[in-house]
């Protein structure tokens, strides 16, 4: 049995992977410092899959207390989940981005030479396509220029572990674009549980829903597609968890770096979520218009073909299932998992 540790393993896209990982027969650690996630998501993993997970509260980019979590288990391979991920804070706190960013990164990968794993999947992003990469996007295509420090780190790293790919032939590097992962688990155990204001729109629909935010305001209505709104490629957090255990399954077998885009190949407008949020759920959405946001691309969505073809990974969720489990995870949980 594979141990596979998920360093940052706490948050939303992480605990839906160790579930996927525990039910398909993986042993789990987690290693988190719960700054964006709660410790009660491991209690709720374990609920899920009345499987024992070992956890370990510490920061990544803490070396020492790291090693200890290498000396204390044989891991197999590690996925790199830890990370901080407000676009709009980065702008503010550019430093606290890339020290941290960049820092998790490095201790990882120096921690995993000194104890002998070779195998690490890197939890990357959309945003590295930047401004000029037309759409859809395909893994081939240069990294683009990024619009904030969140978007440049993940640029950062990326190069970072090619760079350490192409120093010690034994590491095998697997690189997962996301695009926008949304939904929860259909237990409505786990989901998404930002801190504060909500950065991406899934949360702040399910919170004006659920009564902790009083509307919504989508930003700009002038953009050239089909409703005026921005669209994207909503992907749901279970299909993506399901392609880090199909990654898992690959970066033990493969040497060198590979990317993927995970994402559903279908972009959909911010008034299509809503719509369908109301519609499937039968809960209306306070909602109003504003200004563009800086930054947001019109567009935005995969070309996820690579994916399919090498690791036999497709999205099997639509969108109406992403909005009813996101409200079934919001219902039952309305402050997250502080009850």
């Amino acid at each position: 049995m594979s141990r596979i540790l998920l360093a940052g393993g706490a948050g939303y896209i992480g605990s839906h992977t160790a579930v996927e990982l525990l039910e398909a027969g993986y042993e789990v650690i987690i290693a988190d410092n719960y700054s964006n996630s709660c410790p009660e998501a491991v209690k709720r993993i374990e609920e899920i899959t009345g499987k024992s997970v070992k956890a370990y509260e510490l920061d990544i980019k803490d070396t020492e207390k790291l090693e200890n979590v290498f000396k204390e288990n044989k891991i197999d391979a590690v996925i790199h989940f830890a990370g901080l991920k407000a676009v709009g804070e980065s702008v503010a706190k550019p430093v606290l981005y890339y020290r941290n960013n960049i820092d998790t990164t490095l201790s990882l990968l120096e921690c995993m030479e000194k104890y002998g794993v070779n195998n690490i999947i890197f939890s990357s992003s959309a945003t590295v396509y930047g401004e000029e990469n037309p759409v859809p996007y395909t893994e081939e295509m240069n990294r683009g220029t990024c619009t904030n420090p969140y978007g440049w780190t993940k640029v950062m790293m990326e190069q970072i572990l090619e760079d350490a790919a192409k120093a010690n032939k034994d590491l095998s590097v697997v690189l997962l674009r996301y695009f926008n992962p949304i939904g929860a688990h259909v237990s409505g155990k786990i989901g998404e549980d930002p801190q504060g204001i909500p950065n991406n729109l899934m949360p702040y629909v399910a919170q004006v829903a659920v009564g902790r935010r009083e509307q919504l305001t989508i930003f700009g209505k002038d953009y050239d597609t089909p409703d005026g709104t921005c669209r994207r490629d909503y992907i749901h957090v279970t299909d993506l968890a399901i392609g880090h255990v199909k990654a898992i399954d690959y970066v033990l077998e493969h040497k060198g770096v590979e990317i993927f885009n995970l994402g559903t190949g279908t972009p959909y407008s911010v008034t299509e979520i809503v719509e369908t949020f109301e519609k499937v759920n039968d809960i209306k959405i306070n909602h109003v218009y504003g200004a563009r946001r800086p930054g947001d691309l019109p567009e935005s969505y995969a070309n996820a073909d690579k994916a399919l073809k090498v690791l036999g990974w497709k999205t099997e969720r639509t969108l109406a299932d992403m909005c009813r489990d996101t409200w079934n995870w919001q219902k039952n949980n309305p402050n997250g998992y502080n009850k």
